[in-house]
């Protein structure tokens, strides 16, 4: 059970809140004796509980602090970030297409699928270290299939830290996920979201790449922003993503296809959560009751070790039975 880290907490915070959870009140020395972890590493768990209002200090000792109102009010916040979210990606399609055909210095148009190759090797190339990215995998008529891409590799090698949200329907792609395992057995820290709208690249904090898919999903669109306003805003658009994404601790067992087959039941349970029906809509088209469905869906999710509905659906989609 990881009820904490999967809203981005560190394992150390996780530690130290369940154990005051259950052992009651210790002094910051005691824990990180008991947790055999070091003191700084105690100070700055407690700092992460504090500021979600999960953990108060009562003179020498540290309290917990019963999680329901401070996690439902986190829940408040990341629904107004999600809406914020939406409204910068509006704000960002405007400004695309007030400057698509000639914009300011600040933003190159690619036009050419090598120009846009040679600009996300530049990424790859460059990055001094940090490359944080959304992903959809390929898009286009005529894209490639999913693949590392290239210079990536070298650039984990040498300390290069990526941070990537990955689109939940790249979970289906069995290249692609095994690219995915590639890179995160090599460093890399992997999140997924279910509705990621385009592909974004930034290097450090000089540069971005964006590739948004035309409508008709048979050409790409392709932009290069340099040091600016609009580069500031493409960062808080990513670490938005990266709040409100669930982390994806992956293993060659939960990347592959094995595992027990779903029943057809199952399955179309799957399909129905997947396509955002409710439970009573559920219910009503498979015959039975609301209480059915609750209980066929934690039962899935026990089996599937997800604490969401999410991550039932994330990890569903590893396994190939979506």
């Amino acid at each position: 059970m990881h009820p904490l880290r999967v809203i981005g907490l560190t394992a150390t915070a996780e530690d130290i809140y369940l154990a005051l959870v259950q052992r009651g009140p210790a002094p910051p020395a005691g824990l990180a004796s008991t947790l055999r972890v070091t003191p700084d590493a105690v100070r700055a768990a407690a700092d992460e509980l504090t500021g979600l209002g999960l953990l108060e200090p009562d003179g020498e000792r540290l309290v917990a602090r019963p999680p329901r109102a401070a996690l439902d009010a986190l829940a408040e916040i990341r629904a107004k970030e999600l809406g914020t979210l939406r409204d910068s990606a509006d704000e960002l399609a405007r400004f695309w297409r007030d400057h698509h055909a000639e914009g300011p210095g600040y933003i190159e148009i690619v036009r050419t699928e090598a120009a846009r190759e040679a600009l996300a090797r530049r990424v790859q190339d460059e990055a001094m270290y940090q490359v944080r990215a959304l992903s959809i995998g390929p898009t286009g008529r005529l894209a490639a299939p999913a693949q590392v891409a290239p210079g990536c590799l070298e650039a984990l090698a040498r300390g290069v830290a990526y941070s990537v949200v990955y689109g939940a329907q790249m979970l289906r792609d069995p290249l692609a996920r095994e690219a995915i395992q590639t890179c995160v057995n090599l460093g890399e820290r992997a999140r997924v979201f279910p509705n990621v709208a385009l592909n974004l690249m930034i290097c450090d904090d000089r540069f971005a790449v964006v590739t948004a898919p035309a409508r008709d999903h048979q050409r790409r669109h392709h932009i290069a922003v340099q040091r600016s306003a609009l580069l500031d805003g493409l960062v808080g658009v990513f670490e938005s993503y990266w709040q409100m994404a669930v982390p994806l601790p992956i293993s060659d067992e939960s990347m592959g296809d094995a595992g027990t087959s779903p029943t057809d039941d199952a399955r179309q349970l799957l399909t129905y959560l997947s396509g955002g029906l409710t439970d009573e809509s559920i219910a009503r088209e498979l015959g039975v009751s609301e209480r059915t469905v609750a209980r066929r869906i934690a039962r899935l999710q026990e089996v599937l070790g997800a604490q969401t509905r999410f991550q039932l659906g994330v990890q569903a989609s590893r396994r190939g039975w979506l």
